[in-house]
């Protein structure tokens, strides 16, 4: 990888991007890897659990404006086909099954706040900040932040947060909603170790089923929602997982999942 740390440790990969000169800035170089990186874990069996963060005390500065092969140069190539190039990324995230972590520590800006956002949970020390900064630039929206913000915070907020562009600190993003926990910077990364681990040692299929239940519930009815539910409760009856999880149970002894 250029453009990308990779690290595994007990079913948590922890991918970093790194380009702390730029503080992260994805050029076209680091959202071919994002994208083949997220599509990756999503086949490997052993990949549990994601975190996505930044080296050099930032998370991601958004899409690099000056790199010649990024979405946002003219190199020959229609804007729309390039801009479909950061949707790939957006997607590939959003349709990983498996729980995927946010450390974010320093600025997450535009398509860099989307790629925050597009997480299921998002842990950011108290000197993160995060800004849709597109207005700002006279650009819209991008990398699936006009599908995230509004299902996060609702449509007003929603509007607001990326109408005005402006920076939120960490606290103001929490109070929106956007941020699950806010710690201190010097003890994010065993915050976020800890929750990683956690989700790691859980149920592979139930946790996967989970959230697929809960992304796909904004296009459900309720009645389709729980026959979804019941579909997918009835996969897990039939798991050694769900057979581990009432032994340990009587046992008074923590479950081993396998993920069969």
């Amino acid at each position: 990888m250029e453009t990308l740390l990779i690290e595994r440790d007990g079913g948590v990969v922890t991918v970093t991007m790194n380009r702390p000169e730029r503080k992260n800035a994805a050029n076209g170089v680091m959202l071919t890897e994002l994208r083949d990186t997220f599509e990756a874990v999503e086949r490997s069996a052993e990949d549990r659990v994601m975190v996505l963060t930044g080296a050099g005390g930032a998370f991601c500065s958004g899409a690099d404006l000056g790199d010649p092969d990024g979405p946002a140069s003219n190199n020959g190539v229609p804007g729309l086909v390039r801009m479909r190039r950061l949707g790939d990324v957006a997607l590939a995230l959003h349709r990983m099954t498996k729980p995927a972590i946010a450390k974010v520590d320093g600025v997450a800006v535009g398509a860099g706040f989307s790629l925050a956002l597009g997480c299921d949970l998002v842990v950011a020390s108290d000197r993160a900040r995060f800004s849709m900064i597109f207005s700002r630039r006279g650009l819209s929206l991008d990398n699936g932040a006009s599908w995230l913000l509004p299902r996060l915070i609702g449509l007003a907020r929603a509007k607001e947060v990326a109408l005005f562009g402006g920076m939120l600190d960490a606290d103001q993003a929490r109070e929106l909603g956007l941020v699950n926990r806010i710690v201190p910077a010097d003890d994010l990364d065993g915050y976020v170790a800890e929750w990683a681990r956690t989700l790691a040692a859980g149920p592979p299929l139930a946790l996967s089923l989970i959230k697929t239940l809960l992304n796909d519930s904004f296009s459900s009815s309720m009645a389709e929602a729980v026959e979804n539910e019941a579909r997918c409760q009835a996969v897990n009856f039939e798991t050694a997982d769900m057979v581990e999880a009432m032994a340990a149970f009587k046992e008074k002894r923590d479950p081993h999942f396998t993920g069969q």
